[in-house]
């Protein structure tokens, strides 16, 4: 059985067991220190106060996550997110990445936010078409702006538009305010 379920501070381990990989082994993340479980359960807990965290399993194992976070502090970019979605080596090219974004995509558009950004370490042919799938476009290259395993790193950025632009934005809903029986409209099972 394959469920997308919202993530919960229990699934810390789960989710550290996927992401510790990329932060040891390479620069997709700028994070240097593997974070200790409870600073990652309270990870969950303060990015869910705005925005989605959502897990996939696959027969009741973890097999991936993706969230959304604020893109930058000042209120005029409220309407903007970041993305990000990882998915456990052994669960690897089995649309896993897509279905998560899929879904975090349609709350994201529901909330009422405008942009999502991408940051995408270089060089990763495999990330970059991944987003040109979604219908992300580039913005910019950051060059040579961290870094990580003794080398300088440049990042790219990609933008998708997720709602019209309007000139009197009412504010994004917070995640916590949807109606869950609609949020599980956007949840997945199978």
């Amino acid at each position: 059985m394959k469920t997308i379920r919202l993530a919960k501070p229990a699934d810390a381990d789960a989710l550290l067991a996927i992401y510790a990989p990329y932060i040891i082994n390479t620069a997709f993340t700028f994070e240097t220190e593997v974070p200790a479980t409870e600073n990652f359960a309270q990870r969950i807990i303060t990015y869910q106060q705005n925005w989605p965290w959502l897990v996939y399993e696959v027969n009741g194992v973890v097999a991936g996550y993706a969230y959304a976070t604020k893109h930058r502090e000042r209120s005029a970019y409220q309407w903007c997110v970041e993305s990000s979605v990882y998915v456990h080596s052994d669960f690897q090219q089995r649309g896993i990445a897509k279905a998560l974004y899929k879904t975090l995509f349609e709350i994201l558009k529901y909330q009422g936010c405008r942009n999502v950004y991408a940051g995408i370490t270089l060089p990763n042919d495999k990330s970059v078409a991944f987003h040109k799938s979604f219908g992300f476009t580039w913005l910019a290259d950051y060059k040579n702006i961290g870094c990580k395993l003794n080398k300088w790193n440049t990042v790219s950025w990609w933008q998708l538009q997720l709602n019209d632009y309007s000139d009197q934005p009412i504010a994004p809903i917070k995640f916590p305010e949807l109606d869950i029986s609609l949020l599980n409209t956007f949840l997945k099972y199978s």
